[in-house]
C-alpha cells in the first residue's frame, strides 16, 4: 500500500474497519504525517508497525483500527490517550469527538515524543486536543472522569490509577500481556472484561515515583 486511501481502503475490505465515523477520521487524518523523517524505504502505509524512536512504535494500522472499535468514541466524549507516542491514535480521536464538542488528552512519559506528538498533531487545525507529559501516576487524574481512555503500550494487569480515572459507564481499552481487553466500567469498583488474543504492544512503562 502506497497511499493513505489504499491503507483505508485495505482496512474496510478486510473488515477491520466498520464504523463510518471512525473509517472518515482515518481517511482524514494521515499516517504519514506522524512517521519519523529516517524512515527511508519503508512502506509507511504498509500493515505493520514502525519505529519512532526510544524503542517506541507507531502502531500496525489494524491493530489500531481494531482498538478504536472496540472503544467506539463518540462525538463529545473526553478520552484519554495513554502513551500518546507519535500522536496518531491522539489525532484520530480527536477528530472523531469533534472541534468544539469532545476533547482528547494525550499523555506520553518520554519527553522526545511528548515534542514529536506534539508537532505531528500541529499539522491539523485541532483546538480539542493537547499532549501532556506524564506524572507521577498512570493517566492524567487532574483531568479525569473520562468518558473512554485508550492505552498504547501494554502492562502485566490493568493499572487501578486508570479505572479511578474512568467514568462509570465507560470504557477502556488496553493491552494486557498479548491480549487487548476491554473494561466497561459498571460500578466505582466493578465492570465489565472482555479478552482479545494475539497481538504483541511495547511494554507500559511505570511512572517514577
Amino acid at each position: 500500500m502506497k497511499t493513505q486511501r489504499e491503507l483505508v481502503q485495505y482496512l474496510i475490505q478486510t473488515g477491520v474497519l466498520t464504523t463510518t465515523r471512525i473509517m472518515g477520521a482515518f481517511k482524514i487524518i494521515d499516517r504519514g504525517d506522524f512517521v519519523r523523517d529516517f524512515i527511508y524505504g519503508e512502506d509507511i502505509y504498509g500493515d505493520y508497525p514502525l519505529t519512532i524512536g526510544k524503542g517506541q512504535t507507531i502502531s500496525q494500522p489494524s491493530t489500531v483500527a481494531f482498538m478504536m472499535e472496540l472503544l467506539q468514541p463518540q462525538v463529545g466524549d473526553k478520552i484519554l490517550d495513554v502513551g500518546s507516542g507519535s500522536g496518531w491514535t491522539t489525532a484520530l480521536l480527536a477528530e472523531i469527538v469533534g472541534q468544539n464538542k469532545g476533547l482528547v488528552y494525550g499523555v506520553e512519559i518520554i519527553p522526545d515524543l511528548v515534542d514529536f506528538g506534539t508537532r505531528n498533531i500541529a499539522k491539523y487545525n485541532f483546538t480539542n486536543v493537547q499532549i501532556l507529559q506524564a506524572g507521577e501516576r498512570y493517566g492524567l487524574p487532574e483531568y479525569a472522569p473520562y468518558n473512554k481512555i485508550l492505552v498504547s503500550a501494554a502492562g502485566n494487569t490493568i493499572p487501578e490509577d486508570l479505572i479511578a480515572q474512568l467514568e462509570i459507564g465507560g470504557t477502556m481499552v488496553i493491552p494486557v500481556q498479548n491480549d487487548i481487553m476491554r473494561y466497561v466500567k459498571r460500578t466505582q469498583n466493578d465492570g465489565d472484561l472482555e479478552y482479545f488474543h494475539g497481538f504483541s504492544f511495547v511494554p507500559l512503562i511505570k511512572p517514577m515515583l
